[in-house]
């Protein structure tokens, strides 16, 4: 890598110009100043900024800088030197894409989602690692041998994260019962959908667990929302641009709960790659936008669910007793074919955990378990 690596410095010397692997590159003086991998600008332990980055003189330029084996040695005109790794400089310049990167995406092809088994999930840590790094790039797994009582995904969750407490509990029963307080404890079918929407944050990651599912019908959908969103972009780029401009609200109500949140159906982060994906039409509410505008929405929406409920990106499965989906609520469409309890009981246990305590179990233990210490290295 380093015997092609090159550098220049631009006639100011605000920026580098770095030749490397066939990509050239410009990097501002500045930020390589207040990333600069030494002891002095961060914490060994923590990685925290020691400096205050925002006192650095904003004249500030490079006065030298040039390959040295693996790194670039670096002077800056107020007297700081260091050594950055190239590979953290790859390693942060992610490339032009649609998807933030990491991501397989998939559609009815999948031969079925990344497996896990549970008692190694919870007893040893690479095959928790595993599962984890097979959620993180498909958005689900499936998880055999679930002890078939009530709480029994609770160990798994314990080596993840805290549980994420709502209105409705901890971990809630998926089951028909009277009087149902949502749509999903009726047997209708459930159109795909995001969960909770209406949560300020969203809940990150959904747990689904099979106690019984004797039930005539009854099967799981699944679509990858990333996926939908790409070919909606690719097909009718008009509708994927109003979908990520127009901002429904989502509300969820009953006599004791007030729920309210928006955001598009399909979100794009600072480099204009999709993100996270909503639709849930039992919460959603529309402002009264501009006529023309709203025609746009429905016609972009009615697109987006052209999609999300077509043949082509939708994997059908049924979940046998003991076993359990675990499902990125960011990115995955989730539905159910209607059931009929003359067949038997369907009864599924459903909890929630978050993003952050997900993403950090996954991240130290790569650092754990390999050489890699930063997150761009296991996107």
């Amino acid at each position: 890598m380093t015997s092609s690596a090159k550098v220049a410095l631009s006639d100011d010397g605000k920026r580098l110009i770095l030749d490397l692997d066939g990509r050239s590159r410009e990097l501002a003086a500045m930020w390589l100043r207040e990333r600069s991998p030494d002891a002095e600008t961060l914490d060994p332990g923590t990685g925290q900024r020691l400096i205050e980055a925002a006192e650095l003189p904003l004249d500030l330029t490079l006065l030298h800088a040039e390959c040295d084996g693996d790194a670039l040695a670096l002077r800056f005109s107020d007297g700081h030197a260091t050594r950055f790794p190239l590979a953290a400089v790859v390693a942060d310049d992610t490339g032009p894409s649609d998807i933030v990167p990491g991501r397989t995406l998939w559609d009815a092809e999948l031969s079925g989602p990344p497996r896990a088994d549970f008692a190694a999930a919870v007893a040893d840590d690479a095959a928790l690692l595993e599962m984890l790094d097979g959620l993180h790039r498909y958005g689900v797994a499936l998880v055999s041998g679930v002890p078939a009582d009530e709480h029994g995904m609770q160990a798994l969750i314990d080596r993840i994260g805290p549980l994420r407490h709502t209105n409705w509990g901890g971990i809630a029963d998926v089951k028909s019962v009277a009087n149902a307080y949502d749509l999903t404890m009726t047997q209708r079918g459930l159109e795909p959908h995001t969960d909770n929407p209406y949560r300020d944050p969203i809940p990150g990651y959904i747990w689904l667990h099979c106690l019984t599912n004797a039930a005539d019908g009854g099967d799981n959908t699944l679509v990858d929302g990333y996926r939908a969103a790409q070919v909606l972009r690719e097909r009718d780029p008009a509708a994927f641009d109003c979908l990520t401009r127009v901002s429904p609200r989502f509300r969820y109500r009953d006599e004791s709960t007030w729920l309210e949140s928006e955001g598009p159906l399909i979100e794009l982060d600072s480099q204009g790659r999709v993100s996270r994906v909503r639709f849930n039409n039992r919460t959603e509410q529309v402002d009264a936008l501009p006529a023309d505008e709203l025609e746009r929405y429905y016609a972009a929406r009615h697109a987006f669910y052209a999609l999300i409920t077509s043949e082509e990106l939708t994997v059908h499965l049924k979940l046998d007793p003991g076993q359990m989906l675990i499902m990125d609520n960011y990115r995955l469409f989730h539905g159910r074919r209607a059931f009929e309890l003359a067949g038997g009981v369907r009864h599924l246990r459903q909890g929630y955990v978050d993003r952050d305590s997900t993403a950090s179990r996954r991240l130290t233990l790569r650092h754990q378990l390999t050489d890699i210490t930063t997150p761009e290295e296991v996107a």
